[in-house]
């Protein structure tokens, strides 16, 4: 699953991502457990991405949507620290952030949109790849807890082949 053909494929699709300080800035925001907001990205960017090439779906789109579906740049952990319920509010902040740095598509914006999908019943998947963001999303957050994401060294997998700013 980590070969390096992979790995190239995947970082062509959101190398240019990777070089905006909005996007590098995730890094300095906790995400799950000792899991910062970057590192979840990119491994719910990498599981998309994968799932969608072997389901022949728009694994660009799913790549740069995963990437972009937490760019909410605040730390949710501190209570008044945002407008609303995180829960529901992140992914129209994610949304406004990501559409400032750079112009998505419909696809990437549902990506973005309903990646909190069943708990946001109003924001539902319009494609495959929306979906399985979705569970990626959910599977990722669960490792972390869990601590997996370490014990499995995602963070030295995912940076073996990344540009050398992450």
């Amino acid at each position: 699953m980590y070969d390096s053909e992979h790995y190239r494929s995947f970082y062509s699709c959101i190398s240019d991502l990777l070089k905006q300080p909005d996007v590098l800035a995730m890094k300095d925001i906790a995400q799950h457990a000792d899991v910062n907001c970057l590192q979840h990205c990119l491994y719910v960017a990498y599981l998309s991405f994968r799932m969608c090439r072997f389901f022949h779906l728009d694994y660009h789109a799913a790549a740069r949507g995963a990437l972009l579906h937490d760019l909410f740049l605040y730390d949710w952990h501190i209570p008044g620290g945002h407008e609303g319920r995180h829960l529901f509010s992140h992914p129209v902040a994610a949304l406004k952030n990501a559409s400032r740095i750079t112009k998505l598509n419909k696809k990437e914006e549902n990506i973005i949109l309903s990646h909190m999908w069943p708990a946001t019943p109003n924001r539902p998947p319009h494609s495959w790849e929306a979906f399985l963001v979705g569970c990626a999303d959910k599977l990722c957050a669960v490792s972390e807890v869990l601590h997996f994401y370490h014990a499995a060294h995602m963070e030295k997998k995912l940076n073996a082949n990344a540009e050398p700013s992450l």
